[in-house]
């Protein structure tokens, strides 16, 4: 799977741009989707709003963890792996039977949107099983994706040539297109446009991007995990569609 999103919308962490080391080593988002095409020819190609994609292939998919896609109501979501509590979820959420694990996970972020009064890393917490998920809300430009805390299923994401936000569960789709400026998603955490990168696990603590450098000096890559040692004043509170990806209040 491949999703690509302008900086303005994806609005990527800083970070992940710190090991880059010329625009020569990234390419643009067409280049990336022409080169995830070229050989993913079973592609479902999704187009979003100002510029924005999604593409879906078959290709080389781990039977344990297969891949979908939903489109509910103007929210796209790609979702790779499988839950073990569907049924349960389903009902929660009053689907049908036939209900998959991207349709919860929209039906989740809906309910979360519109009128739960819990933050957003209480609903990925229900979620049993080995996943990682990307959703866009076309209506509300909301950008969500989650991997589940044991890292089972690969997702990594990365920095374009012009900054986009690049995911991908092809590690060398990614390296292809954003060279360094690439990392594995953090286990267990969530990433939103609005709020940025969060753990589910630990909301009270921040994320933080840690760097390493090679033997001149120069940052060679960068992954993200939770520092148990800072904590985040007060946990994200949402209200309405319109501040549900772009303000936090506090109970």
């Amino acid at each position: 799977m491949l999703a690509v999103f302008e900086k303005a919308t994806g609005k990527p962490p800083m970070e992940l741009g710190l090991p880059s080391t010329g625009p020569e080593h990234s390419k643009t988002p067409r280049e990336i989707l022409e080169n995830f095409l070229s050989v993913r020819s079973d592609s479902a190609l999704y187009n979003l709003p100002h510029g924005n994609f999604m593409a879906l292939s078959h290709q080389q998919e781990n039977p344990m963890h297969p891949r979908s896609i939903v489109v509910m109501d103007d929210i796209f979501c790609i979702f790779v792996g499988s839950l073990a509590n569907v049924a349960d979820l389903g009902h929660y959420y009053g689907l049908p039977r036939h209900a998959t694990e991207a349709m919860i996970v929209v039906e989740a972020y809906k309910v979360l949107r519109d009128r739960a009064p819990y933050p957003p890393d209480q609903v990925v917490k229900e979620l049993d099983g080995n996943f990682a998920f990307i959703m866009f809300d076309a209506r509300t430009h909301t950008l969500f994706a989650a991997r589940d805390r044991e890292g089972s299923v690969k997702f990594f994401w990365g920095m374009a040539k012009d900054g986009s936000l690049v995911c991908s569960d092809d590690l060398n789709i990614i390296k292809q297109g954003c060279g360094k400026s690439s990392s594995p998603f953090p286990p267990g955490c969530i990433f939103m446009n609005g709020s940025g990168l969060t753990s589910y696990d630990h909301p009270l603590n921040k994320v933080r991007a840690i760097t390493e450098e090679d033997e001149k000096g120069n940052i060679s890559s960068v992954y993200f995990q939770v520092d148990l040692f800072s904590r985040i004043p007060s946990i994200p509170r949402t209200g309405s569609a319109s501040n549900w990806a772009d303000t936090a209040t506090t109970d």
